[in-house]
């Protein structure tokens, strides 16, 4: 038997992963972040599993559920919402496992910057403007080293995805529109993927103002970068008639 540390995804229960849907279906024991995972997932759980929600339980609670089941034979999911190893605050839980001797598996899901790209819609990578996508934070109760502060980061004019930074988002717009101008497009989507989604989408100069009205103060992707404008630039070369590569050979007419 084993733990399972399940990516939830981003809320919508057909963006999950067929082997996390499989092993919801078969777990008698599940440990969900019931603060941010959508119930509706454990709609999938098997009648009779013990549900147990970790938003009220501290680390050592969590650890004695797992310890406790293993010990009577049994697999035990651990749900986190988005992808686990991005703020899933998993790495505490697999040290005191590792420390207890029992095993465990990380199964990925969609994150949230990736479906909140996908709800926009856009391409978060762009030629000649963004290839390059920083997920990041911006420093609250838990710091952020200087070398990672968001003027370090915006200094690259990479395509940012910023995950519990909604609420500094006046304050942080202000900063990034020094790099990025204060017309740089930005986007803010709560609860991506979930049947109350917001999507908002501004520059930098104004997208704190729409916020501020859509009273969206938690929950929420911010994405910002120039690779959000549209009609390109510059298209990929990847499907011009002249570009040759190993599938394809480029015509010298196009």
């Amino acid at each position: 038997m084993s733990v399972y540390f399940v990516g939830a995804g981003p809320g919508d229960p057909e963006l999950l992963t067929l082997k996390a849907a499989r092993l919801l279906s078969e777990t008698p024991c599940c440990i969900w972040a019931g603060s941010l995972v959508n119930p509706a997932l454990l709609e999938m759980l098997p009648d009779g599993a013990a549900i147990h929600d970790s938003a009220g339980m501290n680390l050592e609670q969590i650890i004695d559920v797992i310890a406790k089941a293993h010990e009577q034979g049994l697999s035990i999911v651990r749900l986190h919402t988005g992808d686990p190893s991005i703020y899933g605050a998993i790495a505490e839980q697999m040290d005191r496992l590792d420390e207890l001797g029992i095993d465990y598996q990380v199964i990925p899901g969609v994150s949230s910057f990736q479906a909140a790209a996908a709800s926009l819609p856009a391409e978060l990578t762009a030629p000649e403007v963004s290839q390059t996508i920083i997920l990041s934070r911006v420093a609250g109760r838990t710091p952020v080293p200087e070398s990672q502060s968001i003027a370090a980061l915006a200094q690259t004019r990479a395509t940012l995805c910023l995950f519990l930074s909604v609420g500094r988002l006046e304050t942080l717009a202000t900063e990034l529109a020094e790099y990025y101008g204060p017309a740089c497009p930005a986007a803010v989507i709560y609860h991506a993927s979930w049947p109350d989604e917001i999507i908002l989408r501004g520059t930098l100069d104004d997208i704190a103002a729409k916020v501020e009205e859509a009273g969206i103060t938690k929950t929420a992707m911010i994405i910002v970068g120039h690779a959000l404008t549209r009609p390109l630039k510059a298209a990929s070369k990847l499907y011009a008639a002249n570009f040759t590569h190993e599938y394809r050979q480029g015509s010298d007419d196009a």
